[in-house]
């Protein structure tokens, strides 16, 4: 599967990348030919580290993984520990990237393209996704939050998973909400949640319509596999 196109046998491409928790995992990226990063979890560079990492030790992971993957695309999730992102902090996150932006230029240093998007991970967001759209450069689907808070479970309490059904019909609905309201505004949907790698429902995602699937870089090939392996044709 290494090297083959994540094309369905009546021609649907998608996107197939990686979830990584720090540097230590661009080796698993490359061994196992993702296409690119759809998560870097940056909250484990912090996790990781004995004191709050400093900015040059920050800048210093997130460069290895875009030179090292370089062209492919690598996108880093601002540090998610505990608070999920409303439309207000996207637009504070928008004008702090704009001010170092121009602190770059000043100083004559090059710019590179850069997309801005954020997470879908809670029923508020799906339903106001068409709003959020319209700021953002694509959006990423967090499984694991969006299914515990659409069905009022806790997913860290183990006494409640036997209630936890990943595949409610509520959760795919949002998911496909979602997709819809990302493609009515020109942008890209991704999934980067554990259901990205439940093989059970790729023909479903691929049926939505979604753009790309991030999972963990040992589910990569067989991903592919599946995918080239699918044809959209048949009824499900």
């Amino acid at each position: 599967m290494r090297g083959q196109p994540n094309t369905t046998i009546d021609g649907k491409t998608i996107q197939v990348y990686a979830n990584i928790g720090g540097p230590q995992d661009i080796g698993l990226v490359q061994q196992n030919d993702a296409g690119g990063v759809g998560l870097f979890r940056s909250e484990f560079v912090y996790l990781n580290s004995r004191d709050y990492p400093t900015e040059e030790e920050q800048f210093n992971a997130y460069r290895l993984a875009v030179e090292t993957l370089a062209p492919k695309l690598v996108v880093i999730r601002t540090c998610d520990i505990g608070a999920d992102i409303s439309a207000r902090e996207l637009h504070e996150c928008k004008e702090l990237l704009a001010e170092c932006t121009k602190e770059l230029e000043d100083k004559g240093v090059q710019i590179g393209k850069y997309q801005v998007g954020i997470m879908i991970e809670t029923p508020a967001a799906v339903l106001v996704a068409d709003s959020l759209a319209e700021d953002c450069d694509f959006f990423s689907i967090g499984t694991n939050d969006l299914t515990q808070y659409t069905l009022a479970i806790d997913r860290q309490n183990a006494s409640l998973d036997s209630f936890l059904d990943t595949h409610h019909p509520a959760v795919l609905r949002e998911i496909q909400m979602t997709i819809e309201a990302g493609h009515r505004h020109g942008i890209w949907v991704g999934i980067c949640g554990e259901l990205g790698a439940d093989r059970s429902l790729t023909g479903t995602f691929l049926r939505m319509g979604i753009d790309e699937l991030s999972v963990n870089p040992v589910s990569v090939l067989p991903l592919r596999k599946l995918i080239r392996d699918t044809d959209l044709r048949k009824p499900p």
